[in-house]
């Protein structure tokens, strides 16, 4: 949820990974990232909603890989330490999608 509340305080990073191919502004994608984040986290963390707020988290991961494609190609000339923080994010995507499709299977 830390990551959904600096979508609102600090908006700038998020901005220039959102693939410009998206239509409307890339602050807007930000923001809406944001708030979704936020959503599916208090959905998973309230055990009443949490089968569907993972189903919808798994969702989201999907949602946001192109951002961290994008990301990847971006940062494809920083040194290496930016761009192995960019590229581990590619494959990171999987396990956090596994992750949350269990926890809608678990929860009750």
């Amino acid at each position: 949820m830390t990551t959904g509340v600096l979508h609102g305080v600090a908006p700038r990073p998020f901005d220039t990974i959102v693939p410009p191919w998206l239509p409307g502004s890339a602050r807007f994608w930000t923001y809406a990232s944001g708030v979704a984040e936020l959503a599916v986290g208090a959905a998973v963390a309230a055990p009443r909603t949490r089968r569907a707020g993972a189903l919808v988290a798994a969702a989201l991961f999907v949602a946001v890989f192109p951002a961290n494609v994008q990301m990847a190609w971006d940062w494809r000339h920083r040194p290496w330490p930016y761009r192995a923080i960019a590229y581990g994010r590619l494959p990171l995507q999987w396990p956090m999608i596994v992750h949350a499709l269990r926890v809608s299977r678990e929860a009750r």
